[in-house]
């Protein structure tokens, strides 16, 4: 059944000089508009259409009690509309209304809706960070928990990464995704996220900003301060993965046919995984901070948090 949208009128801009017209006909002449602007661009478009026709038909396709159960795994109900969130062709008001109308529709409660509710929070929450912060959030908010120096983290993003040719087949098809499609699922970003900080010592922003730089629903806060959460420097202890947590949520789809399969890097328990990657630290007393400290994130947000285990 269609939902009903609420009676929200979208929001509009001005048109800037300099950008790219908005009376194209057709995808195919953007393709070609795109093509002669960035000569030197790879790939095909992404299969993310902009405007206000693909939202609302991407908005009808929102399943909010499912997207509560299984929102961590990359088959989930995600909502997928993080890039026109960003882009302010939907508002989060919108969305909200939207999800309590399906719940009043389908004869569910609000609770079935709590989930994803709480996402759009969060992201509201993000952008008051940003406005309480401003540039603020292109620097660490905290100090690491790793146990490390600041200075041991590498600046740069490896080639390997950037390319997809780590032989690791999760981090590669991510990379791949996140490059083509220009959207990734939340775990797989908070995954990419630990490797990089954890496993190969890049310092957080390298890879903030090489987020940035393909993601349609790319949002300076929920993404710089998400990858702090990740590092630990804007969070209480650094975000880890391990294999096993992996192959559940992506269903096994990467450990099956990876190269590295008997040398996997995530092999083993927290507690192993741990002491492999971090320094012993003296114990502190936790405080409390204005930081997130929660244990889920969802697609709606297009920011991180740690799932269950």
């Amino acid at each position: 059944m269609v939902l009903p949208l609420p009676p929200i009128t979208p929001l509009s801009w001005p048109e800037q000089p300099g950008d790219l017209p908005r009376d194209l006909p057709d995808r195919d002449a953007l393709d070609r508009r795109l093509a002669n602007e960035f000569p030197s661009a790879q790939g095909p478009l992404s299969g993310i259409q902009g405007g206000r026709q693909a939202a609302e038909s991407q908005l009808q396709r929102m399943e909010a009690k499912r997207y509560g159960r299984s929102r961590n795994h990359l088959k989930g109900a995600v909502t997928r509309l993080s890039p026109w969130i960003r882009h302010g062709v939907l508002t989060l008001a919108e969305i909200r209304e939207a999800v309590f109308a399906q719940l009043r529709d389908r004869g569910q409660g609000r609770d079935d809706g709590s989930k994803l509710i709480n996402e759009l929070g969060w992201r509201d929450f993000w952008q008051r960070m940003w406005g309480d912060l401003g540039d603020g959030i292109h620097e660490s908010q905290e100090e690491l928990k790793t146990g490390h120096d600041p200075s041991s983290y590498s600046r740069e993003l490896p080639d390997d990464v950037r390319e997809g040719r780590t032989g690791l087949a999760c981090m590669d098809g991510f990379s791949e995704e996140l490059v083509s499609s220009g959207w990734l699922h939340n775990h797989a970003r908070m995954w990419m996220a630990a490797y990089l900080v954890h496993w190969r010592r890049v310092h957080w922003k390298a890879g903030a900003d090489w987020f940035l730089e393909h993601l349609l629903d790319g949002d300076p806060a929920s993404n710089h301060l998400s990858w702090q959460w990740v590092a630990s420097c804007f969070s209480h202890k650094p975000y880890v993965f391990n294999r096993g947590n992996l192959e559940r949520y992506s269903d096994g789809r990467y450990c099956k046919s990876c190269p590295s399969a008997d040398t996997c890097p995530f092999e083993g328990s927290y507690d192993q995984l741990e002491s492999q990657l971090f320094a012993p630290q003296p114990a502190i007393r936790d405080v409390p901070s204005r930081r997130r400290n929660g244990n889920t994130r969802g697609s709606a947000s297009a920011a991180f948090a740690r799932p269950k285990r």
